[in-house]
């Protein structure tokens, strides 16, 4: 409800959002050149979905409201200084109150399917015990609502955010603990919402909370060894292993629950979402070669050579001996095989060189790679950058990337889980919206996941990330991925050209 107050201003802000965007772009469909570049539904086999992707403390706000508890992401950004403007998730884009508004722009812009998160800590509080039965109705709400507008929800257990309370009570992933609690709060999830989600998916990019949360200490929980990173405490040469380790029986446990339990009835499947950057070598070098695919190995094998082959890549265990925990030989029956369908969230590729490590000093997760990352050959960008530093347009890296996963892996089914670009958070909103490199980026990577089609990969899905702006973890509000613009004063939405290019794409025949 806005109170008579607050119209006035809203009121105005909106007149001259009409009278700026008017003013400075013609901003109907009809007026833009939204190039398909020959694509369409038609292009793809039948069943082909496509979707837009979030995850819950990036978009749904609703912070301390209703019942939820801490995740470690709310205790992290309290930290004075740490983020761009001292951003949080508190609001966000505020998707808690405004689903509707979302998923009638999903549905107008010819979407099938949304890959959302459940966020852990607004279903259990403190992770374990006492339920928020407001949390559970919030994602009955979605969901049905989804369903009502014909879009199929793909459900994400845990993207980032775990109880801060299980971070408390044992060190989170640090615990073998957290397999059972995981594994019990799966369970609930499937009770609750299996009936309706037919997609799920345990964990997204849990190599980037090893890497980023107990390597270099930049994520929470904040753990490494200096000078990896600015923390108090943790061990960069053993943690991120162990971590990895949990987290990969907690997945396990999971897929084990849903298959014994629920697989039957509800006539779902399940899966991980694993992030693959793909690693092109520098040079044709046989160091550099070797170099290339021991950082993949250190990437993606790391999580997947274990569920498909039941151990970890031999290159890691070369490299990391005695660190690198062993599964027993139950766990090895558990975890091979432990997915249905596989997400890979690709966005970029670097170039990659070899690196001589001192033997003589203490190794982090990333010394063990004994790489380094190079982003230009021959005075050449690997591709055009966007706002973030890590993320260059390189299309090919995707086609790589999914023909690796086809050729290596034995050709899983495969969903492109995640793929965007993003721009400065400061953009004007004319600029925001004209997002031509954004609609040039998802033709050229698009075109690629058709060839990786054409020639025989596995993929029956794409999303793209992300529907709307959002909190972008250590960017803050500083980037914006989304395909509609968010104002997060007003909390405004607004298609961008990027949403209209695929509203144009994923037109339907009549």
């Amino acid at each position: 409800m806005v109170t008579t107050k607050m119209a006035l201003p809203l009121f105005f802000f909106m007149l001259n959002l009409q009278f700026l965007v008017q003013g400075q772009l013609d901003f109907s469909p009809e007026s833009m050149d939204l190039d398909t570049g020959g694509l369409s539904r038609e292009s793809f086999p039948q069943g082909f979905f496509f979707g837009t992707a979030t995850s819950a403390y990036q978009v749904e706000g609703a912070a301390h409201i209703d019942g939820r508890g801490d995740s470690i992401w709310d205790v992290f950004v309290r930290q004075s200084g740490l983020e761009p403007d001292n951003a949080t998730g508190e609001v966000s884009a505020d998707q808690y109150h405004r689903y509707i508004e979302d998923i009638d722009l999903m549905a107008k812009l010819n979407f099938d399917a949304y890959r959302f998160s459940i966020s852990w800590s607004r279903i259990f509080p403190y992770g374990t015990g006492l339920i928020n039965w407001n949390g559970v109705a919030y994602y009955n709400r979605l969901i049905d609502y989804m369903l009502e507008k014909g879009i199929t929800p793909f459900v994400n257990l845990n993207h980032y955010d775990i109880p801060q309370a299980l971070q408390e009570r044992y060190n989170g992933f640090l615990s073998r603990k957290i397999v059972k609690d995981f594994a019990d709060y799966a369970d609930f999830c499937f009770q609750m919402y299996g009936d309706r989600v037919k997609n799920w998916f345990t964990f997204n990019e849990p190599r980037v909370v090893a890497a980023r949360g107990f390597d270099d200490g930049n994520f929470p929980p904040q753990r490494c060894t200096k000078p990896y990173g600015n923390c108090l405490v943790g061990n960069s040469g053993t943690e991120p292993y162990i971590v990895t380790h949990n987290t990969i029986l907690c997945h396990a446990s999971a897929v084990q629950r849903y298959r014994e339990k629920y697989q039957k009835t509800q006539e779902g499947r399940i899966g991980i979402v694993l992030d693959f950057v793909w690693y092109e070598p520098l040079t044709r070098g046989l160091t550099d070669e070797y170099a290339a695919q021991r950082a993949r190995d250190f990437h993606l094998g790391w999580y997947l050579h274990p569920m498909v082959y039941g151990e970890y890549p031999k290159t890691m265990q070369n490299v990391v001996k005695d660190r690198l925990p062993k599964f027993s030989e139950e766990e090895v029956k558990m975890v091979t095989g432990s997915i249905d369908f596989l997400g890979i969230n690709q966005y970029t590729a670097n170039y990659i060189q070899h690196r001589v490590v001192n033997s003589s000093m203490p190794h982090g997760y990333q010394d063990d790679w004994q790489v380094t990352f190079v982003y230009e050959k021959n005075g050449a960008p690997i591709g055009p950058r966007a706002h973030s530093d890590w993320l260059y347009e390189v299309p090919w890296g995707m086609y790589k990337a999914l023909m690796y996963v086809k050729e290596r892996y034995g050709n899983p089914t495969m969903v492109l889980t995640e793929n965007g670009m993003d721009q400065p958070g400061n953009v004007t909103i004319p600029d925001s919206l004209k997002d031509t490199q954004r609609m040039s980026y998802y033709r050229s990577y698009i075109q690629q996941l058709k060839k990786t089609v054409d020639d025989g990969a596995n993929v029956i899905g794409y999303f793209a990330w992300s529907l709307v702006d959002n909190f972008e973890w250590r960017l803050g509000y500083t980037s914006r991925f989304g395909i509609i613009f968010v104002d997060f004063q007003t909390l405004v939405r607004i298609p961008k050209m990027s949403a209209y290019w695929f509203q144009k794409v994923l037109q339907r025949e009549q």
